[in-house]
């Protein structure tokens, strides 16, 4: 496997919408989801997106344990989710600080759904589907989004609440609200 590059805010492959997969299993697939994992945990991301290397596919993975840039959040399982849906459970939003690997060095607040379903996939073809809610909603909300196009900071109500962490976070993200 191999560690890619992360494309940045302002790439357009970053604002389409990226494609169905409508075969799998395959080992094209194992192997961009092995890229994938290798970019991921390189770069100490929560999760990543297939358009984020450049690949316009409806592929997402997760997982957190322990993470430097998450310091003080709950465990997200370990996941890969091909063609992913997600729905909202009830009305009820939190903002929550997020950053990405694709707008490095910033952190904005995002509102985002307190608890969601989600439904898609596993690398084989068996169909998933979990609720999730807290930073799990959150994590999977965000790189779902990528694959319509939509980068964090167009979810951003008050821009005051957007910038660099080294200035927002001068103590580091470990003093921040999350």
């Amino acid at each position: 496997m191999a560690i890619r590059s992360v494309r940045y805010m302002g790439d357009p492959l970053l604002s389409a919408r990226a494609q169905e997969v409508s075969h799998f299993p395959s080992a094209a697939l194992t192997e961009l989801v092995g890229d994938m994992k290798d970019t991921m945990a390189a770069l100490n991301g929560a999760g990543l997106a297939a358009p984020q290397i450049g690949v316009p596919l409806r592929i997402v993975i997760f997982g957190v344990q322990a993470n430097p840039r998450y310091p003080e959040v709950a465990g997200v399982p370990d996941t890969v989710l091909v063609n992913p849906v997600v729905e909202a459970i009830g009305d009820d939003e939190e903002e929550g600080w997020e950053g990405c690997l694709s707008v490095p060095g910033m952190r904005g607040l995002v509102p985002r759904y307190q608890r969601i379903r989600y439904r898609g996939f596993d690398l084989e073809g068996t169909p998933i589907m979990r609720e999730a809610e807290g930073f799990h909603a959150r994590v999977v909300q965000h790189e779902c989004d990528h694959l319509d196009g939509i980068l964090y900071p167009l979810r951003i109500r008050d821009l005051r609440f957007f910038g660099y962490e080294s200035v927002l976070f001068p103590e580091g993200m470990e003093a921040s609200d999350r």
